[in-house]
Formats: structure tokens, C-alpha cells, sequence
């Protein structure tokens, strides 16, 4: 058995045990609400960490398949959230074409890049060609009526659901020398700080939190953030050993992939507000659609690929 292997099955068990004690504390705390009363804090706590269960599994029999299945899953992921996306903004018969090529090959070929391995057309084909392309094709229909904020939202939806969501699966093109074979597992370490820092930032926040970071916009709280990049940077440290950072410098990768993550969920909550919905979608009840979970990730995921690339890969 190989050493990627045995750190997987080692990881597995150890989410699987996490994910079971989350679940108990969690019915817990329902069990100790007065008979025929809720908590809506219990309740999202609860439904956040089925979602994890969910999110594991799905990740685990891609990573079992390998290198495709990651792809796939991914690929389906930024379909996903790119069409929640474009279902709140602004489009006209004008923008049909644009919208297609959007779907049907900026998309696609933005993950046969990732396959194929050029790098050059993976970080420049959406920021570049698409960007200048998709405007080119409505400008075409003669419809210039809200031109620019059409364009934009496309632009955007772009951005987030496939160029920046498809920095994660590149983490296992990475060449970190000594890591062969094992690159893998960044990915389920960026998911684990991540989530974990954005579910405690939550819990917290609820529970301790006073002062909010925006008060016309979210709940979240300052108390609250403190504590739940405390809670990544110490997951950071627990989950080291299947990096090639060490303890320390995961500690602060797990803090900054945590920070920016909730910076970017800041982002989305103040789209949907200006949009007026509560979620993205009704996919998971109680817990909105793709965006609504992977939001933080969205964000996260292109500057912890970056920096990972540029200190510790050739």
C-alpha cells in the first residue's frame, strides 16, 4: 500500500469520526431545547453538518476515481452554481448566444485546459478570451439596452463559478517536489479549513458574537470570525501532516483560505440581498443551493492555489 493511500484511508477515518461527533453534539443540543420548541441556530448547525456529510462523500468517490472524477465533479459544480448565478441577473433575447457559449464551451474548455495540462490557456481563457469574446456576441444582436450590466453579470458569473471554482482540482496538477502523487489531499484540506472556519465563525458568532462586521448586511460578527479562523488555523495544524507545509505554515494557509473565504461569503450575501432572494436556490433545504455552500470556497480556493504554487511547487 502506497503512502498516499494509507494517508487517505488515515483521513477518511478521521472525517468520518469528526463528522460523527459533530452529528451527536449536534442532536444534543436538539434534545435539550424545551419539548415543541426549535433553535434556529441548532437547526442551521444541524443541517450544515449533514451538508458536510454529503460534500465528503461526493469528494471521496471522486478522489477514489482519480484525477477525471475530481474534474467532473467540479465541472459539474461550476455548471451548477454558474446557472443559479445567471438566473438573478439581468438578460435579454440579445444575450441567448453569449449564454450558450458561456455554458457550452467557456465552461467545458475551461476544464479540458485543467486536463490537458496548459497552464498558459487555464489562467487567461475566461479573464481574457472569454471576457472579450461574450460581449462581441451580444453586441452582435444590435440590443444595447442595460448593454453594460448585462455583460458584467455574465463576466462575473464567470469568474466565480468556473475560473475561480476550477482552482481547485488544478491543486492536484501542482508539483511540489516530495509531494508526488499526493496532491489530492490539499484539496481535502482546503474543504476541511475552509468549512470548519466558516461553521464555527457561525456557531460563534451566534453564540458569543456582539459586535457585527457589517450590521445592514450579515450576522456574522467579529467575535464570531475570530474564533472561527482560530478554529481553521488549529484544523490547519491537526491536518499538516498531509501537506507539504508543516505546521505552522498550514496554520496560516488554513487562516488566509479561511479569511478570504469569509470575505467572499460577505460578497455573495450582499449580491443576494441587492437581488432581494435568501438563497440561491431551494436544492438543499434549509441550507440554499450550490453558491450558498460553496461560496466561501469560491473566494478561497484561487489564492490558496497560488500561494501553494508559488512557495512550495517547481
Amino acid at each position: 500500500m502506497s503512502q498516499a493511500t494509507t494517508d487517505i484511508l488515515l483521513l477518511a477515518i478521521g472525517v468520518v469520526a469528526l463528522l460523527t461527533a459533530l452529528s451527536f453534539f449536534g442532536e444534543v443540543l436538539r434534545a435539550r431545547q424545551p419539548e415543541g420548541r426549535t433553535s434556529t441556530v441548532v437547526e442551521t448547525f444541524v443541517m450544515r453538518v449533514h451538508t458536510w456529510w454529503a460534500m465528503v462523500l461526493l469528494l471521496a468517490l471522486a478522489l477514489i476515481v482519480g484525477f477525471p472524477g475530481v474534474l467532473l465533479l467540479f465541472a459539474f459544480a461550476s455548471f451548477a452554481a454558474l446557472r443559479e448565478f445567471m438566473t438573478y441577473t439581468h438578460k435579454r433575447r440579445a444575450d441567448h448566444l453569449s449564454l450558450a457559449a458561456a455554458f457550452f464551451v467557456v465552461l467545458p474548455l475551461q476544464y479540458v485546459f485543467l486536463w490537458t495540462g496548459d497552464e498558459g490557456l487555464f489562467g487567461t481563457f475566461v479573464p481574457v478570451y472569454a471576457f472579450l469574446l461574450l460581449p462581441m456576441l451580444s453586441a452582435f444582436r444590435g440590443d444595447t439596452r442595460s448593454f453594460l450590466v448585462r455583460v458584467a453579470e455574465t463576466q462575473w458569473g464567470l469568474m466565480i463559478a468556473v475560473f475561480c471554482l476550477s482552482h481547485l482540482p488544478a491543486l492536484m496538477v501542482l508539483d511540489i517536489p516530495g509531494f508526488e502523487n499526493r496532491t489530492a489531499l490539499l484539496i481535502v484540506f482546503f474543504v476541511m479549513v475552509v468549512q470548519a472556519g466558516d461553521l464555527l465563525a457561525f456557531y460563534f458568532g451566534l453564540r458569543l458574537g456582539r459586535t457585527r462586521i457589517a450590521p445592514d448586511l450579515s450576522p456574522r460578527t467579529w467575535e464570531g470570525t475570530i474564533c472561527g479562523l482560530a478554529s481553521a488555523a488549529l484544523v490547519g495544524a491537526a491536518l499538516a501532516w498531509i501537506t507539504p507545509f508543516g505546521v505552522f505554515p498550514a496554520m496560516v494557509m488554513a487562516s488566509v483560505a479561511s479569511a478570504t473565504g469569509m470575505a467572499g461569503s460577505l460578497v455573495f450575501t450582499a449580491i443576494k440581498r441587492e437581488r432581494g432572494v435568501s438563497d440561491w436556490s431551494h436544492l438543499i433545504p434549509g441550507q440554499g443551493g450550490f453558491l450558498d455552500q460553496l461560496d466561501s470556497a469560491i473566494f478561497a480556493a484561487p489564492i490558496f492555489f497560488h500561494l501553494t504554487g508559488t512557495i512550495w511547487a517547481v
